[in-house]
């Protein structure tokens, strides 16, 4: 990791904040979209491998699990540390550290002799992500011109919605084609070109912009928060233990009960901490908005229920239906399609009718769409079972994703839009990690079901009502909790968006409410 530089009235300066029509606007939006491409990559081709990584490792469910909660864990943990660190030591060196961490752990990946070199890389893969992640946003808002921004932001994300849609299909093409070992090399190409790219044309910033200047000098770098080492430590600690708690409940023991105790004194050691530190990592004045404590909440339910869909769903259709790992890839699509497609408009739509009409609606719909995932069993027929389902479910998340990143902005104050965006990011990330971990214990999903179409598809049909339940609570306490309308708030960034595994990031910087 790279060290604090000392400070200095030196920091390098644009000369002009950059504009997309520029070579080096140009190379610089290239940098960022491979790097959150990158990340999306590692984020989504993984799941359609993980029938052939147990069976080529000889493993039981626990390592698929831990294969996919590994990467999340150090995701979710340190997400809003990636951010700090960016702040403090310069985006652009974070960025390419990130990209490079990434890079090499995707290799270690790739070369694992076993199980738990692989998930000890796929943890060192999410710290990677983490640090780059925060950076991709916050570059694009730190170097370009005002007025291009949302046309960079919107490109950002479009085409960081592409790389997750493509994610499962190139990672079903490479699991039939040359092997699983392939869905992670897969990420070390963008991260090659990334990097020098990023280091050539992409403009160092720090600190926290006042203006619209890219940068800021040594005085305002000697006004940065310090980092908050126990803020991160406790949170990252009460995330893991209480995984590995839910993930060897089954025959776990005294260690499981341990570990699960664990989880519980470091939450509340967390909470102490943030509460109480000078610059904590996470302020939890943020929580003083009844909205913004609300929609946390149902982003909750709603990336739990998701989450377990999405990492059940393509085994379900791997071992059960019979599909190839391409097959069941490509038969995602459509979901992430009317993402790309519809998000942008259905954000616009929740300002004019405020949040609590999608955020109820949005999640019901979801939870239609997972219930009918019940007709993909033996013999099922993608055009009559599983197309159907997807597409309700796709629809589902249209009326919801982009209206909850809209509620989570408006129900702060635009200072605090990049900790909000954060906050309610790490905790979609956190739904997904608990409900991966827990969804087969709920179910009664033994260690080898995966390895029997029957066993499978029994404990498929349990737990997809219970993926479901948890969206139905997300739309009852959206009901109950948030406003008719709107307050007003801040405006989203526009574009696409087909980031199904989490609410889309928003950097700190570019919320401000006008003077005028």
């Amino acid at each position: 990791m790279p060290h604090s530089p000392a400070p200095d009235d030196t920091a390098p300066v644009p000369a002009a904040l950059l504009r997309i029509a520029s070579a080096r606007g140009r190379w610089t939006l290239l940098a960022t979209v491979l790097g959150s491409s990158v990340v999306l990559l590692g984020s989504t081709v993984t799941n359609v491998a993980l029938p052939r990584i147990g069976r080529d490792f000889g493993a039981g469910l626990a390592v698929l699990q831990w294969t996919v909660n590994a990467y999340m864990l150090a995701l979710a943990g340190l997400i809003l540390v990636g951010g700090s660190l960016g702040d403090r030591l310069g985006r652009r060196r974070v960025f390419v550290v990130g990209v490079g961490w990434f890079a090499v752990a995707s290799l270690l990946c790739a070369l694992a002799p076993d199980a738990g070199t692989l998930i000890a890389a796929r943890a060192l893969q999410g710290i990677g992500g983490a640090l780059l992640t925060p950076g991709s946003l916050a570059i694009i808002e730190a170097s370009f011109h005002p007025d291009d921004r949302p046309r960079a932001i919107g490109l950002w994300s479009g085409f960081g919605g592409i790389a997750a849609a493509l994610g499962p299909f190139l990672g079903g093409w490479l699991v039939d084609g040359p092997g699983w070992r392939w869905t992670f090399a897969l990420s070390i190409v963008p991260a090659l070109l990334c990097v020098p790219v990023a280091l050539r044309h992409v403009p160092e910033s720090v600190g926290r912009p006042s203006s619209d200047a890219g940068t800021v000098t040594g005085s305002a770098r000697r006004g940065l928060r310090a980092f908050d080492v126990p803020g991160a430590v406790l949170g990252a600690g009460a995330l893991a233990l209480g995984t590995y708690a839910l993930t060897a409940a089954r025959d776990g023991g005294a260690v499981a009960l341990a570990a699960g105790v664990g989880a519980v004194v470091c939450g509340a050691a967390f909470l102490r901490v943030e509460r109480r530190g000078a610059d904590p990592m996470m302020a939890l004045s943020v929580f003083s908005s009844r909205q913004f404590t609300a929609v946390n909440l149902i982003t909750l339910c709603v990336y739990a229920g998701t989450g377990g869909f999405f990492f059940l769903a393509a085994l379900q259709l791997q071992i059960v239906v019979g599909y190839s790992a391409l097959a069941a890839g490509a038969a995602m699509l459509p979901t992430t399609v009317l993402m790309l497609l519809f998000s942008s408009a259905s954000g616009v739509l929740a300002q004019r009718l405020g949040p609590r009409v999608p955020l109820t609606a949005g999640p019901l719909v979801c939870g239609a769409g997972m219930l009918m995932m019940l007709r993909a069993g033996p013999g099922a027929s993608y055009a009559a079972d599983v197309l159907p389902a997807l597409l309700v479910l796709g629809c589902g998340m249209v009326v919801l994703v982009a209206p909850l990143t809209v509620t989570v902005l408006a129900s702060v104050d635009a200072a605090d839009a990049g900790l909000a965006s954060g906050v309610n990011n790490a905790a979609a990330r956190a739904a997904g990690l608990v409900a991966v971990a827990a969804l087969p214990l709920l179910c009664g999903m033994g260690p080898d079901a995966y390895r029997s179409s029957a066993a499978f598809d029994a404990s498929f049909r349990r737990a997809m009502p219970l993926c479901a339940g948890l969206l139905a609570v997300g739309a009852a306490l959206a009901f109950a909790l948030l406003r008719r309308h709107g307050a007003g708030g801040h405006r989203p960034h526009r574009g696409s968006h087909g980031w199904l595994g989490e609410p889309p990031l928003v950097s700190r910087f570019t919320h401000r409410r006008s003077s005028g």
